[in-house]
């Protein structure tokens, strides 16, 4: 062994130390292995930056580009949506339903992006109809992983282990190459999940009353003459079919109707009480052609008090906000009516969202006409502010920022099949092979900004930065040990150990290491090491390197027995309802058979 390999491994080892014990963010770390191969004179300039250039790199950049638009543009909301319709059924079979469900979505849009919208859907279920949430969380992360390897673009290990494959000589995996092997882990993964489902905690106490404040917004909606609700009765629109919205009142000609009934036909300027949930209500801003309280009223007045050139020609994108009112907040004790936008940053109040106690209920609040609620301490206000101002809303005294949504979170139903479609054609140019995955990804990006799906503007926000930096700070590591000669030190010794062992064996054991590896380190970057070295142990013992490869892409992504090897078990973690010792039983037994079953399913190939 030379000082270079010694060197090399120190690197590499501090490196494993610092993934797992999260000492830095995961940019930093690849940045310090990148910079310490640098000034180790392991690397060129122009081999430090092959990581930036690297196909899989680019490949993953734009599947997250494709992935913030599906999800900006509701397609992700719309594919999921038909959960709702399950929440009768007994959970043994809630359970494989979602689960497959998951799975079938992370197959093709990013793991990430799907739970985190799936975590929000069982949030609701779980207020709406009382589903336990915690006996769906980690199925739910659990399926996105399983899903996400079944295709090559289903998670970005799949692409990392392919690009480094290539570039070293072997053929690149096809879009469904190992689809039949994901599906039977998948089938396995679901029985086992559910079997085991006993473990998986009760909502406690806490999880099931903590619901102490109203969670819908109480405003008023104005029926304008563009509505689509015109001519239609109560009980044939989203006032009487979406179980999240409650129409407690209605206006007509200064007649107040107390819970209007479902047969009434709504008219143009008809004024409607609700109570519903910040979505809801941008949602049928956006869609039914209706005004929230104050909003028509307060546009119109400022274009028409603004000479003819000084009217706006092009509309401002819009952020809709949520507001925690604070003690001592100068908006302590005024109605909806009462705020002046001077008082907030020139935004228009929209709604109220009323804190619950004994002497507040809900009944209490519904029977008091709308301009007699007040702001008290711990209420929300729903504010609609330009998106150049929102930053000046932090300079509110006693006033918190809590969410907000930009105008375009709900875009209308021509963009949201728009994004679909080009998401299957993206899906088809790559499946199909007529384009490598990369192309066919920059084409759907391409496509998406021609009809106006994406801007780029919010890409640059919801794009996750760090993996992109982790992969371009680590795939130069491949090219290190090969100029250093420790891939070949490392490949030979293995050999050694491996020679004459049956391939069952040296199958179990790539998978086993790997799949320790990832459940302390990033999957990613568990790719990125073990990839080359799978490949050396395939060519010196003379067998097929194709189920090296797969034994690494499928070990590196099933990490399920830890919190922190998949970024959607450390979100699903970070919700406080799991233990670390349900990913440890759940989890490893999972892990367990998986191995066992991969083991006999790749050797029997060989």
């Amino acid at each position: 062994m030379t000082i270079e390999i010694v060197i090399i491994f120190v690197i590499l080892g501090l490196s494993l130390i610092f993934f797992a014990l999260e000492l830095f963010s995961i940019d930093k770390i690849s940045i310090f292995v990148l910079a310490s191969l640098l000034l180790a004179d392991f690397l060129s300039p122009e081999e430090a930056l092959t990581g930036f250039s690297n196909t899989a790199t680019i490949t993953i950049l734009m599947l997250m580009i494709i992935a913030t638009a599906m999800e900006q543009n509701g397609v992700i909301n719309m594919l999921s949506e038909s959960m709702t319709k399950l929440k009768g059924l007994p959970l043994l079979l809630l359970i494989p339903v979602i689960m497959f469900i998951v799975a079938g979505i992370s197959a093709f849009i990013s793991t990430t992006a799907v739970v985190i919208v799936f975590v929000k859907l069982t949030n609701e279920l779980h207020q709406r109809y009382g589903i336990s949430q915690s006996k769906l969380l980690l199925p739910i992360s659990f399926a996105g992983i399983l899903g996400g390897s079944c295709t090559l673009m289903g998670t970005s290990t799949n692409l990392i282990v392919n690009a480094i494959a290539e570039q070293s000589g072997v053929p690149k995996l096809s879009f469904f190459e190992f689809t039949n092997y994901g599906l039977i882990f998948l089938g396995v993964g679901v029985v086992v999940v559910t079997a085991l489902s006993f473990l998986l905690p009760y909502d406690s106490k806490k999880t099931k009353d903590f619901q102490k404040e109203l969670q819908d917004f109480i405003t008023k909606l104005c029926i304008n003459k563009e509505s689509t609700l015109i001519g239609k009765t109560i009980g044939e629109t989203f006032l009487f079919t979406n179980p999240n919205v409650e129409l407690l009142k209605m206006t007509r000609g200064g007649i107040t109707t107390n819970a209007p009934g479902k047969y009434i036909t709504l008219k143009e300027g008809d004024t409607l009480l609700v109570n519903a949930s910040m979505e809801n209500l941008l949602k049928a801003k956006e869609t039914e052609g209706i005004t929230l309280f104050n909003e028509t009223e307060t546009d119109t007045n400022e274009v028409e008090d603004k000479p003819e050139e000084e009217k706006p020609t092009t509309k401002k994108d819009t952020h809709i906000v949520e507001l925690l009112i604070l003690p001592n907040s100068d908006l302590l004790g005024l109605r909806l009516g009462d705020i002046k936008p001077a008082m907030i940053m020139d935004a228009i109040p929209l709604a109220i969202k009323k804190r619950i106690n004994i002497r507040n209920t809900k009944e209490r609040l519904i029977r008091k006409r709308e301009d007699k609620i007040r702001l008290k301490v711990s209420d929300r206000l729903l504010i609609q502010i330009d998106e150049d101002e929102v930053d000046k809303l932090e300079s509110i005294e006693h006033v918190v920022v809590m969410q907000q949504l930009s105008s375009s979170t709900f875009p209308n139903t021509r963009k949201k099949y728009i994004s679909l479609a080009i998401l299957l054609i993206t899906i088809a140019l790559a499946a199909s092979g007529l384009f490598p995955i990369v192309k066919s990804t920059i084409i759907g990006v391409f496509l998406l900004l021609v009809f106006n799906c994406l801007k780029l503007n919010t890409v640059y926000k919801d794009v996750n930065w760090e993996v992109i930096f982790l992969l371009a700070g680590l795939i130069p590591i491949g090219i290190a040990m090969k100029n250093t000669g420790a891939e070949a030190w490392l490949s030979e010794n293995l050999i050694g150990m491996l020679q004459g062992q049956s391939p069952m064996l040296v199958i179990a054991s790539l998978f086993g290491i790997t799949m320790l590896f990832s459940g302390v380190i990033s999957n990613n970057a568990t790719a990125i090491i073990m990839t080359p070295i799978a490949l050396s142990v395939a060519a010196g013992l003379n067998l097929d390197p194709k189920f090296f490869i797969l034994s690494v892409l499928f070990a590196a992504n099933f990490s399920f027995f830890t919190p922190m090897g998949y970024q959607t078990n450390t979100i699903i973690y970070g919700l406080g309802i799991y233990s670390f010792r349900h990913f440890a039983i759940i989890g490893g037994i999972l892990s367990a058979i998986l191995w066992v079953l991969a083991t006999f399913l790749f050797s029997a190939k060989m």
